[in-house]
């Protein structure tokens, strides 16, 4: 009798784990069931909600939790992009269609075994207006094949990713405002520590990595305390070191406007007198992507609120006060392709001033259009 109440009990203890385990392609998170794409050598889980979808009330608010979905959920295929203006088709983009409801991620591992990989979430880049992780250029196979496990993921874009208002700023009573793509990629590294072991993945060896606007909101997590714990690594790649920033409630000391300002200033552009802020969430989708975005060295993108992200990063940084983790860092010889007439123009207005030494200096270099590829990426991407 006791062997049959062992036996029983293995039994069902192999049956309550089935649906989980008996095929190699599915894998069990808190939300429900995913069936992976099996190709190029490893399971692909595309397109994986890790958030409700920012939409209607929800729109410039806080990521909520995604819901529990019933059966089986088809993991073959990626989600939506985030809304954006296409520009030229590349490989850094993703395919259409592009819908607010975008807050997805996908997930590249070699098999979902118990083996506690180390994890690489990539943040993609795009001048926080563009992209998406599911663009060809950032397919995670080819890395998950080197015993890691690969998250890419999608982040609110443009003004539904970075906008203040007064109205939303009272709304939110001291809570998040502002800066919703930021707040999107953290909710996406909780959902990484709560479901990765699902896939392999050790959530206690987590690194963040990303390249361009993508290497600075690596930077931008390493300063925001909610982020705190949720990774154990970073790397920057080609992440602008001196952004213009913008400041939430006060223009910024190159003479910005405040993102409460500008907001306001948005609305009006469109016609709205808003007066709640159901007014502003009653802008069409469209009608906001029509509008345009501020470049992101103009002061586009994550917004200094003073909790989400306290300060810039150089002054995380200085104080040392940034997330105390192994970081990479680097940048190209040849970020962007300059005009030596538009550069030595800059540098005469940057530091002739100070040197009378200006024109020896330049003459060292005697290939100008290499000269002026290496100072603008120092410029932008090197210093500090």
């Amino acid at each position: 009798m006791k062997r049959l109440i062992i036996a029983l009990a293995v039994l069902a203890s192999a049956c309550a784990t089935a649906p989980g385990s008996s095929d190699p392609t599915i894998a069990t998170i808190e939300t429900g069931q995913l069936k992976a794409l099996q190709a190029k050598g490893v399971l692909a889980f595309k397109g994986i909600p890790y958030a409700a979808p920012p939409v209607g009330a929800m729109r410039w608010k806080a990521p909520a939790q995604a819901a529990k979905w019933d059966g089986l959920k088809d993991a073959t295929g990626y989600g939506p992009i985030c809304m954006q203006k296409m520009p030229n088709p590349d490989n850094g983009i993703g395919q259409y269609p592009a819908s607010e409801d975008c807050l997805t991620l996908n997930v590249f591992t070699q098999d979902l075994a118990k083996a506690k990989r180390p994890v690489m979430v990539w943040i993609h880049g795009g001048g926080f207006v563009n992209g998406s992780g599911s663009a060809e250029l950032y397919d995670g196979s080819q890395l998950a094949k080197h015993g890691v496990v690969v998250v890419t993921l999608n982040y609110r874009l443009g003004r539904f990713g970075s906008f203040a208002h007064p109205l939303l700023t009272k709304e939110a009573a001291g809570g998040p405002v502002a800066n919703y793509g930021m707040l999107d990629m953290v909710a996406s590294l909780e959902w990484v520590k709560r479901n990765i072991g699902a896939f392999g993945g050790d959530a206690g060896n987590v690194t963040i990595f990303g390249e361009s606007a993508g290497g600075m909101a690596v930077q931008k997590l390493m300063t925001m305390p909610m982020a705190k714990g949720l990774f154990h690594k970073a790397a920057v790649q080609s992440g602008a070191g001196r952004e213009n920033v913008v400041y939430l409630d006060k223009p910024n000391p190159r003479g910005l406007p405040s993102a409460e300002s500008d907001g306001e200033a948005f609305a009006k552009s469109l016609g709205v007198t808003a007066t709640t802020p159901a007014d502003l969430r009653a802008i069409s989708a469209d009608a906001i992507i029509a509008a345009g975005d501020p470049s992101t060295f103009a002061g586009g993108g994550p917004i200094i609120d003073g909790k989400i992200i306290p300060m810039t990063v150089v002054e995380t940084f200085l104080q040392k006060k940034e997330a105390q983790v192994p970081y990479l860092v680097g940048y190209n010889s040849a970020e962007f392709p300059a005009k030596p007439e538009d550069v030595d123009a800059s540098l005469t207005r940057t530091i002739g001033a100070r040197t009378a030494d200006l024109p020896a200096l330049t003459a060292t270099y005697p290939d100008k259009a290499d000269m002026a590829a290496r100072i603008v990426g120092d410029i932008v991407f090197g210093e500090p």
